[in-house]
């Protein structure tokens, strides 16, 4: 990382012209997931935060932005978030972000609190304890899966999220519903943080941000849905800390595909300061603070870790709606 750090400072300079890496993380496993090995687990995230407090200045989200609206981020800036709300959010990464003394910010879906499950995270669980090795979904109108070793798990999982991801939100969570059924797969009910973890992040110096109430894809909804989606997380959230919450994240977060113009305008008129997408880039001086960019340097090694902060860094503005 040393012989990558005086380009960084380059890339990315203090003051007026300086430029926020915003990370995105959604879970960090205790142990190597072997359905998902590409996952983060506590050592491969412990190692990514020793990289990236080596090389950057890291502030809390909200500080950050802060500090970019007046032209005082320091060089080499980086912030991290977490989306959705996983319990190994508390579990496991929160330790590790205290050891290594930085703060993140956790965007939480509210509807999962104390006991909810995402749609994903059950079409996950039912494909990786299916006790058949071929899943028939004929009668879902999805076919035949393999579902014999991790690999055939993965491939099945990942085959099936993204026939589902985009259909209307109702039919989505039917059909998951029945693809759960006949998997005959014990579903858990743990995954997501209680509302005392959420407090617990937030007393130990972390941001709590707002991600909807049910992780819809805001696009697919109607305009009053959406913003009752909006508004209702940050409400619900509000509740539970007893303090404002300042930023949001679009769930899935790809502009003009995942939200488009009109869910950026409902989430400046519900009072935010700032929100987050899933276009890859950085925060600078050219971007809309309401979609301000992310992306998750998945390299296994220091050298690749620090190309790919960098190449973020050089690369192509964000997208935008």
């Amino acid at each position: 990382m040393n012989l990558i750090r005086p380009l960084l400072a380059v890339a990315s300079p203090s003051g007026s012209s300086a430029r926020l890496s915003v990370l995105i993380f959604h879970r960090v496993l205790p142990v190597p997931d072997p359905v998902f090995p590409g996952e983060f687990d506590a050592v491969r995230f412990d190692q990514m935060l020793t990289w990236l407090r080596s090389a950057f200045n890291v502030l809390p989200l909200d500080e950050a932005i802060a500090r970019a609206r007046t032209g005082s981020l320091p060089a080499r800036a980086a912030a991290i978030t977490f989306d959705d709300g996983y319990a190994d959010n508390c579990e496991i990464a929160l330790p590790l972000l205290k050891k290594h003394g930085v703060s993140a910010t956790f965007f939480v879906a509210t509807d999962f609190i104390d006991g909810g499950r995402m749609w994903n995270d059950s079409v996950i669980a039912a494909i990786r304890n299916c006790p058949s090795p071929v899943l028939d979904l004929s009668e879902l109108g999805l076919g035949q899966w393999a579902v014999a070793t991790n690999s055939e798990k993965r491939q099945t999982i990942a085959g099936l999220l993204g026939k589902l991801k985009y259909l209307p939100h109702t039919e989505r969570l039917a059909t998951v519903e029945a693809l759960a059924a006949i998997s005959g797969s014990e579903l858990p009910d743990d995954l997501m943080m209680t509302g005392a973890q959420v407090r617990e992040l937030r007393s130990n110096g972390m941001v709590i941000g707002a991600h909807t109430c049910s992780h819809p894809i805001l696009s697919s909804l109607d305009v009053e849905h959406a913003r009752t989606e909006i508004n209702e997380g940050k409400r619900c959230l509000e509740s539970l800390l007893g303090e404002p919450v300042s930023l949001f994240a679009y769930p899935n977060g790809k502009p003009g595909k995942d939200y488009r113009a009109e869910h950026v305008e409902i989430v400046r008129e519900a009072g935010f300061d700032a929100a987050v997408s899933t276009a890859w880039g950085v925060l600078d001086k050219a971007v809309d603070f309401f979609q301000i960019p992310r992306f998750t340097p998945w390299d296994r090694t220091e050298m690749r870790f620090g190309y790919r902060m960098l190449r973020n860094l050089f690369g192509a503005p964000a997208e935008r709606v």
